[in-house]
């Protein structure tokens, strides 16, 4: 994961911490009542942060497998060259042998 990924999930993490505390603090509910309201949103925080990680890993995996697919197409294009180079310097070899 690269660093601005981390820091926005630390930060996002740490908004919804603030914002839980800060509902308990203020909350004029009962300790049963606040309770299940914090279950419920820290399940909520918890799949927001999962689709938020999932998210990141599709677009991981699919620059990886562009990057790996690139990587290929540049190898096979640098041996067809070489294997070009290499017919070339065969048949100047022949022809410089069939001279002498």
């Amino acid at each position: 994961m690269s660093k601005s990924t981390t820091n926005a999930i630390v930060a996002f993490l740490a908004g919804a911490s603030a914002g839980a505390i800060t509902g308990i603090l203020v909350a004029p509910d009962k300790g049963t009542k606040t309770r299940k309201k914090l279950k419920k949103k820290a399940k909520k925080v918890s799949a927001d942060v999962k689709d938020n990680v999932d998210h990141k890993v599709d677009d991981l995996k699919d620059f990886v497998s562009d990057f790996v697919d690139e990587v290929k197409d540049r190898f096979s294009k640098i041996e067809a060259d070489i294997s070009e180079q290499q017919e070339k310097v065969k048949n100047a070899a022949a022809q410089a042998a069939g001279k002498k």
